[in-house]
């Protein structure tokens, strides 16, 4: 509203300040925002700017170190899972990273398993894939070299539960016996063509091994079956043991599965003799006879084993009574596992005999080893006198009645032995009602005992 003039007052008249712009069209400015959302409120801080840049340089050029502690928390939340290992191996060690990284490789994850570490799961998992899938011959040598020096820090087990052999150059024609390729002849397994991955360079590449467990074979092969790809050759052997043997920090060695013979086992424990840190070896399932339990008897005076697994091999009588002879003197063997072999009373009395010296044995499977009432009667005298075994199993003997009874008087007088496998050996449902009775007394006793201040569970 325009103030009234005042009386006798001369207005005068307004000059333009300039040219008028509606006069002109070209003078005009138009201002026509490319968002029109944006507001300075949400323009984005220059550290998260500099984090975004880092994230996706990452790769080119990491930089993780000199950064603030806030500012590496979050450079860490947004690096991708699938950057190489050749840049975030040594230089990441954020657990929140590699659970990612895990997370997105396999659908279910136990990092209780690895020391509750999921860098450490993610390379040994990494390891176990890459090595489960080389085709001597055919993949390329230099993927597994190059990744040892990334896992060699972090990598404590091995568990490989197949290993493939080589591609055969040629299909067997139509004048080939076809019983041939099956018959895994000696001659066949010494081909070099059948020779597995070499471990040698693998083990020596991971100075921080502790467990390794391997089976020679295929898993999952359907249709294309054949004996030659269950073959554990010379060759594989012998570079075995030379891996064993310069593995210095190994503790387990579990090789199942495999066809060991008795001449490869005698390689094999010839390269474990005077180990210093070996505790458990397991060579179960395999071809093992009397030749090959005599060297494992041997080990047994000249290593610190803790536990022994020979189970569902060839072994008979004098097998066992070698490994009898070494178990009187040992003092470090606390579990030894027989089961599913042929030792007959002459070997289980043999084993009996040593247990009423040994004291250290916690652990005996003898079930499936055509036990029958001699072997009770003296086992029965050891249940009476030894005070450290606290696991038995004799299941699927021919133990019979009276050597249930044998076993139950020996029972009687024993406050450590805590579970008793008395199935499929005939010894009566008396027997194993009572057997039981007095197993239950020791697990309570037992019970009671681990509830007292200072005391441990005789049998952990």
């Amino acid at each position: 509203m325009q103030e009234a003039a005042e009386p006798g007052a001369v207005r005068a008249p307004l000059k333009p300040a300039g040219p008028n712009p509606a006069a002109n069209p070209r003078l005009m400015r138009r201002i026509i925002a490319e968002d029109p959302e944006w507001s300075l409120a949400i323009v984005p801080p220059l550290a998260d700017l500099c984090i975004q840049h880092i994230v996706g340089n990452f790769e080119r050029n990491p930089i993780l170190e000199p950064l603030l502690p806030e500012h590496k928390r979050k450079v860490l939340e947004l690096l991708p899972p699938s950057l190489p290992l050749a840049v975030t191996a040594n230089l990441i060690g954020d657990e929140g990273y590699w659970r990612r990284c895990c997370g997105q490789r396999w659908p279910v994850c136990r990092v209780s398993s690895y020391g509750a570490s999921w860098k450490r799961l993610f390379f040994e998992r990494h390891l176990e894939s890459v090595l489960t899938r080389f085709i001597p011959g055919t993949s390329d040598p230099g993927l597994v070299t190059a990744l040892l020096p990334l896992c060699r820090a972090y990598v404590r087990r091995l568990s490989l539960d197949q290993l493939l052999p080589p591609v055969r150059p040629d299909a067997p024609g139509p004048d080939d016996d076809g019983d041939a390729s099956d018959s895994g002849s000696e001659d066949s397994r010494d081909e070099p063509a059948r020779d597995h991955l070499d471990l040698g360079e693998v083990v020596a590449g991971l100075d921080r091994l502790e467990e390794l467990h391997l089976v020679y074979g295929v898993r999952d092969c359907g249709m294309n079956f054949e004996w030659n790809l269950f073959l554990f050759t010379h060759r594989d052997c012998r570079s075995l043991a030379g891996a064993l043997q310069a593995c210095r920090t190994l503790k387990v060695l579990k090789l199942t599965r495999s066809k060991v013979t008795d001449e490869k086992a005698r390689i094999l424990v010839h390269s474990l003799l005077d180990h210093p840190a070996l505790e458990e070896l397991d060579l179960a399932h395999n071809l093992i006879g009397d030749r090959g339990a005599r060297a494992v008897a041997k080990l047994l005076n000249h290593s610190r084993l803790r536990a022994l697994d020979l189970g569902n091999n060839r072994m008979r009588a004098p097998g066992a009574q070698a490994l009898a002879h070494a178990l009187a003197r040992n003092a470090t063997l606390t579990s030894l596992n027989l089961r599913l072999n042929c030792i007959e009373d002459e070997g289980g009395q043999a084993l009996a005999h040593a247990l009423q010296t040994n004291n250290t044995l916690v652990a005996l499977h003898l079930g499936g080893n055509e036990l029958s009432e001699p072997t009770a009667t003296l086992l029965s005298q050891v249940l009476s006198v030894n005070t450290t075994l606290t696991r038995i199993n004799l299941s699927c003997n021919h133990i019979g009645p009276d050597g249930g009874k044998q076993l139950l008087e020996g029972m009687t007088d024993n406050k450590t032995v805590v579970e008793f496998d008395l199935r499929l050996s005939e010894v009566g449902q008396e027997s194993e009602y009572l057997l039981g009775q007095h197993l239950k007394a020791n697990q309570e006793a037992a019970r009671l005992q681990a509830l007292l201040p200072g005391s441990a569970w005789p049998f952990s």
